[in-house]
């Protein structure tokens, strides 16, 4: 993070305290995370009936409206509280087109399991090797600061990681999904990876 960048941990505070802006710019830290780990779930159970970015937006609206009652004082539990409020967003997508109205709270449940285990597969592996006791120090979230960088990558070297490490699928698998050949998704997911842990500050 560098300087320009805004505070999570600051931001937090001054949303605690009641500033609605402040509230806004916080949410907006993790509009990369939350549309990734949406994505995720679109390809599980609402596969080409909704968008990641209006999953996102609904889950922010719920967020800002209901922010008075989150009481964690950490980004870690902002973004637990996010994934809860994503979970519950889906659970209601997935409900209206198998035409059930009725609340179900397994289903809230294990949503909120299959995305929590995203973050965690986000946050392990591809960053193993580039952590460092200064950046363990920053206190940020391991999950969204890959989500940020993949951002930033060009497309295919973004969807071959999200395919294979996130998706876990095979490579031949992946090479069907991008059209390529194996072998040229095995190098581009070398390539991937590498430039990911460049963008984060760590070797190749």
């Amino acid at each position: 993070m560098t300087s320009a960048d805004p505070d999570p941990e600051q931001l937090l505070c001054l949303a605690r305290a009641g500033h609605n802006q402040a509230v806004g710019q916080l949410l907006e830290l993790y509009r990369n995370y939350l549309g990734l780990l949406a994505r995720l779930e679109i390809g599980r159970r609402l596969q080409g009936k909704v968008d990641d970015s209006d999953l996102v937006q609904d889950t922010f609206l719920q967020a800002h409206g209901s922010f008075a009652q989150f009481r964690g004082t950490t980004e870690a539990e902002l973004v637990s509280w996010l994934r809860q409020i994503l979970a519950h967003v889906v659970s209601k997508l997935v409900r209206h087109y198998h035409g059930t109205r009725r609340r179900d709270v397994r289903l809230e449940r294990d949503l909120a399991a299959e995305i929590d285990q995203s973050s965690r597969a986000l946050g392990e592996g591809l960053a193993a090797r580039q952590s460092s006791p200064s950046q363990q120090a920053a206190r940020r979230e391991q999950a969204v600061l890959l989500a940020d960088a993949l951002q930033q990558l060009p497309e295919t070297y973004r969807e071959v990681i999200i395919l294979v490490h996130l998706e876990g699928l095979s490579f031949p698998d992946a090479a069907l999904r991008m059209n390529r050949s194996v072998d040229s998704v095995k190098n581009l997911w070398a390539r991937a990876v590498a430039r990911l842990r460049r963008s984060l500050g760590g070797s190749s």
